[in-house]
C-alpha cells in the first residue's frame, strides 16, 4: 500500500537554477525527512529497506544513496538502502521492487524514492555507451537523444501534428496552475533552504511553471532537435533538479500502526521498443499491467502520465482510443509544467494519484506510467480506498 508521499519543489537544472548551490544527496535528505516528519508515530526501526533511484550515480549522487541518505535523514544504522537505475522510471522500479518484497511477506515497511540534479549530472554525462550498440545497428546513433525520439514520433504517426503537440502543452501549463490555485499541489511539497551568493533562501514551489504560455508563443519557439521539426522546449519537459519520496506498507502492518493506505497497488508491468521511439514504452508496458489485474483500460479512471514530451502522451492516447483533453488524463498538468528530474519522476505522478484519489471517490482505479531512455515503458495500477462504489471507474 502507498502510505505516504512528499517531494521537494523542482527546479530548473542549471547555475540559474534555485538548486544550483545545493547537493543532489541533500535533496535526497531532505525529501526523506519531510515524509518522516509527516509520520510521526512511524517506528523508524521498522523500516526493512530504504531504495533511492538516480540516473546518474556519481559524485553527490554516488555511494549508494539508498544507504547514505537514509543514515543522513535520521533512520537507525540498522536500516539498510541501496540505490537504482532504470534511466526515467527509477523510482517507478523502486516503488514495485519494495511492493513485491511486501506482497511477498519479505518486508513490512519501505521507503522508495528518486533523485536527480539535472544541472550537476547532466543525462548521459561521463557514459561510455558500447560502440557495438551502433556498429552491429541494435540503436540508431542518436537514440540516446530524447528529443529526437519524440521528432521520431511525429514522423511514424502523422496524425500527432505540432499544433495537437502545442495545444497538449499549454493546457499543461494551465492545469498545473489551476491545481497551485486551488491548493492541490503544495501540501506535498517539502520546503528546502536554500544558500547563494545572495543570501539564504527558500524554495516552496516548482520552479519552471509558465502559465501564460499560449498557441501564438508556442508557434514561435525553435525546434532544437532537427531543423524545421515540431519538437519544442514547450512541448518537452525541462532539464530540473529535484526528490521524491514514499512510504510503503503491507496491510496488516499498516492497521498494527494505525497507518493509512492512500493507494493500494493492484499490478504492474515493463516493457522494451525501439530506443529510437522510446515514447511508445508506455503502452506496451499499460497492457501488461492491465492483463496482470484482470482490467480494460476503461476501467482505468485518472491517468497520470509523465510528460517528457507532449508527443509521448499523445501517442499513448491515440492507442488506447482516448481524448487528448479527456479530463482523466493529467488532470492537474504534469511535467511539461512542473519539470522531470528522471530518476525521481515516478513517485512525483504516485503522489499526485494519491491525492486525486481523496477527492474522488467515485474512481476505483487509476494509473502511473511512463517512457524511459533505450526504449522502455513502466505502468502501475493503483486501487482507491477511499471509492465508494457508486459511479465511475
Amino acid at each position: 500500500m502507498f502510505v505516504d508521499g512528499v517531494r521537494t519543489p523542482f527546479g530548473r537544472a542549471g547555475e540559474k537554477g534555485m538548486y544550483w548551490g545545493t547537493r543532489s544527496d541533500d535533496l535526497a535528505v531532505k525529501a526523506l525527512q519531510g515524509l518522516l516528519e509527516r509520520n510521526p508515530n512511524l517506528p523508524l526501526d521498522r523500516v526493512d529497506d530504504v531504495g533511492i533511484a538516480a540516473t546518474t550515480q556519481q559524485g553527490d549522487q554516488g555511494l549508494t544513496l539508498g544507504r547514505t541518505v537514509a543514515l543522513l535523514a535520521g533512520l537507525p544504522i540498522t536500516v539498510p538502502g541501496y540505490a537504482l537505475d532504470r534511466m526515467c522510471a527509477g523510482a517507478l522500479t523502486v516503488s514495485t521492487l519494495m511492493g513485491s518484497a511486501i506482497g511477498f511477506g519479505q518486508y513490512d515497511l519501505a521507503v522508495a524514492g528518486g533523485v536527480e540534479h539535472m544541472g550537476r549530472h547532466p543525462l548521459g554525462g561521463d557514459a561510455d555507451p558500447n560502440p557495438r550498440f551502433v556498429t552491429e545497428k541494435l540503436v540508431s546513433p542518436d537514440a540516446l537523444n530524447m528529443g529526437m525520439t519524440a521528432e521520431r514520433l511525429h514522423d511514424r504517426f502523422p496524425e500527432l501534428t505540432k499544433e495537437r503537440a502545442d495545444r497538449f502543452g499549454m493546457l499543461s501549463q494551465h492545469k498545473v496552475q489551476a491545481a497551485y490555485d486551488a491548493g492541490n499541489i503544495q501540501p506535498d511539497l517539502v520546503p528546502v533552504a536554500l544558500r547563494s551568493e545572495s543570501g539564504w533562501g527558500l524554495a516552496t514551489e516548482d520552479e519552471g511553471r509558465r502559465p501564460g504560455t499560449t498557441m501564438e508563443g508556442l508557434a514561435t519557439l525553435k525546434t532544437p532537435f532537427r531543423p524545421h521539426g515540431r519538437v519544442t522546449a514547450g512541448t518537452s519537459s525541462p532539464l530540473t533538479d529535484g526528490a521524491t519520496m514514499s512510504l510503503l506498507a503491507g496491510e496488516d502492518t499498516a492497521k498494527e500502526l494505525g497507518l493509512s493506505a492512500k493507494m493500494r497497488m493492484v499490478s504492474f508491468g515493463y516493457a522494451g521498443v525501439q530506443p529510437e521511439v522510446m515514447g511508445l514504452g508506455p503502452v506496451p508496458s499499460t497492457e501488461k499491467a492491465l492483463k496482470l489485474a484482470g482490467l480494460t483500460i476503461e476501467d482505468i479512471g485518472l491517468f497520470e502520465l509523465n510528460e517528457a514530451f507532449a508527443v509521448q502522451v499523445l501517442s499513448f492516447l491515440d492507442h488506447f482510443g482516448i481524448a487528448d483533453e479527456d479530463p482523466r488524463v493529467n488532470q492537474w498538468g504534469g511535467a511539461i509544467a512542473l519539470g522531470h528530474p528522471l530518476a525521481a519522476s515516478g513517485v512525483r505522478l504516485q503522489i499526485q494519484l494519491a491525492r486525486q484519489f481523496e477527492q474522488r471517490p467515485d474512481v476505483r482505479y487509476g494509473l502511473t506510467a511512463m517512457c524511459v531512455g533505450l526504449g522502455q515503458g513502466g505502468s502501475i495500477i493503483w486501487e482507491n480506498p477511499h471509492y465508494n462504489g457508486r459511479k465511475g471507474k
